[in-house]
């Protein structure tokens, strides 16, 4: 990764010493009593995890490393509340996924997240329009239900596949594909009312 998840603290661009040898829960307790050592060596170790997972996401370097230090800071803030109830790199896989998510939806509030043609025969299945489906399906999108909204975006703008959607939603998979079903039903009736009178023929 670039220097910015370095900066969370200096020891990364040099290596913890010393706290290599010991497992991540060990290192976690040693974060919690203020060792900064420690959550260096744990960014370390899961720094390019986390990128790869903020890059899935964002789909642009700069916006993962942005999203990846994010998580990073986030999860120092979060240490607390770990129990090793799982472990630290799910836990972590968990925060960024969070992180990458509420900045889609800030970007979906300001319209900066589309849907491109690929995805218009899957979503709206009108074949047949031509005008501007794109704008069209991305002003529905924000229409639906949150939840609706952000699996549709994940799954067909983001390429998430439904396991790791269900995992960050922390939702069963039948679950997930009632939702999406319903997101779908939903969607092609917002954008039937939506399209010119004489496309919805």
């Amino acid at each position: 990764m670039s220097s910015k998840a370095a900066a969370l603290n200096p020891a990364l661009a040099s290596g913890a010493r010393g706290l290599t040898d010991l497992d991540d829960l060990e290192l976690v307790n040693r974060s919690k009593s203020n060792d900064p050592d420690a959550f260096s060596e744990l960014v370390r170790r899961h720094q390019h995890i986390v990128y790869n997972v903020a890059y899935r996401y964002m789909r642009d370097n700069a916006l993962a490393e942005d999203m990846a230090q994010e998580a990073f800071l986030k999860a120092y803030r979060l240490l607390k509340g770990f129990r090793g109830d799982c472990s630290f790199s799910t836990w972590m896989y968990r925060v960024t996924c969070s992180v990458c998510l509420t900045e889609l939806s800030r970007r979906k509030r300001r319209g900066e997240v589309e849907l491109g043609p690929q995805h218009l025969s899957q979503l709206a299945e009108e074949p047949t329009y031509t005008g501007d489906m794109p704008e069209i399906i991305r002003r529905c999108v924000g229409k639906l239900p949150d939840r609706y909204s952000k699996i549709i975006t994940l799954y067909y703008l983001k390429g998430i596949s439904y396991d790791e959607i269900a995992e960050v939603m922390d939702i069963p998979m039948g679950t997930l594909k009632t939702w999406m079903f319903r997101a779908r039903k939903q969607l092609r009736t917002v954008v039937e009312k939506e399209l010119p009178s004489d496309a919805r023929a």
